[in-house]
């Protein structure tokens, strides 16, 4: 009896749901149990009812329950395609998390003499190859200029003994005319004695 009572509460309950989606002139099961149960005589404990007020009850019921029943499998058919859809889209986004994580990996690294490294390693390779070359060109610099200071001085000291040596050519130059009209001063006189 329990379960009779269960029953009609949860059948009250979907059907009073269900009513509220049919249209509002038509009673519920629920209003028209009421109706059948006022409508009905007493027997003794027992109501009676009319056989055609039964059939008619039982038809509604019967007809909401089918209504209820289509209306569940659409849900269902809907819930399961919403499902498909849901795992359709779970399975789009991890691919489009994993295009996002290659496409970081991407983003955070290039590609050096046909390496990929990351960019802050990168970073660290050309700023060290730039200190290096800078450092080196300091070196060429200093090497050049300290060159270019003895070339110099070399240059200077070239000059110098080519002007000493211009001077000790005209020196050597008048001292060798002078012994030569010394020497011919003696040979003139040599002869003339």
């Amino acid at each position: 009896m329990k379960s009779f009572y269960l029953f009609i509460f949860s059948l009250f309950i979907t059907i009073t749901t269900f009513s509220q989606e049919i249209k509002k002139d038509t009673l519920s099961i629920l209003n028209q149990f009421d109706k059948v149960y006022r409508k009905s005589s007493s027997y003794q404990e027992y109501k009676v009812i009319r056989k055609i007020t039964f059939q008619n009850l039982k038809n509604n019921v019967v007809n909401t329950i089918e209504g209820i029943d289509k209306e569940l499998i659409s849900k269902n058919k809907k819930n399961k395609i919403l499902k498909d859809s849901i795992q359709s889209i779970n399975k789009n986004l991890i691919a489009l998390e994993s295009d996002l994580s290659l496409i970081n990996i991407e983003k955070n690294s290039i590609y050096f003499f046909g390496l990929e490294i990351e960019k802050s390693s990168y970073k660290i390779i050309i700023m060290s190859t730039i200190i290096l070359l800078i450092i080196m060109l300091s070196y060429f610099i200093y090497q050049f200029k300290s060159s270019y200071r003895i070339t110099s001085l070399a240059k200077e000291n070239l000059l110098e003994v080519e002007n000493e040596l211009a001077i000790y050519k005209k020196k050597s130059l008048e001292r060798e005319q002078k012994l030569r009209r010394q020497l011919q001063d003696e040979v003139n006189k040599q002869r003339g004695v």
